[in-house]
């Protein structure tokens, strides 16, 4: 099992979770951060007066699969983020030890 997760930009999310459920993923956690990378944010005009904004918004969704899919699920998720612009965003990829699901006490992969 796996734990995948994308940090993208906010306007991806819905291209993302489309992508991710024709792929066979059944559930997704979705959360707005901020943050930033390589970019280091930018610089904003407001009322005449250039401000810096170090920390982007972005969302960062977390789907937790089986092996089986795991591959095919990331090249969906990686396909609907690009943009080919800086800040497209990470996906990182963890092994998941054990799962459980806390209503029927179903383990593992039953638990997905």
């Amino acid at each position: 099992m796996k734990l995948i997760t994308a940090i993208i930009k906010p306007f991806k999310l819905e291209d993302a979770r489309a992508a991710l459920s024709a792929a066979g993923v059944s559930g997704i956690t979705v959360t707005e951060v901020k943050g930033f990378g390589r970019q280091k944010g930018h610089t904003e005009l407001y009322r005449g007066a250039e401000y810096v904004v170090d920390f982007l918004p972005k969302v960062k969704i977390e789907v937790a699969v089986s092996d089986d899919i795991a591959d095919e699920a990331i090249e969906a998720l990686e396909r609907a983020a690009r943009t080919s612009k800086i800040g497209d965003g990470k996906i990182f990829v963890t092994s998941i030890e054990q799962v459980i699901r806390i209503r029927t006490g179903e383990t593992d992969a039953a638990a997905l």
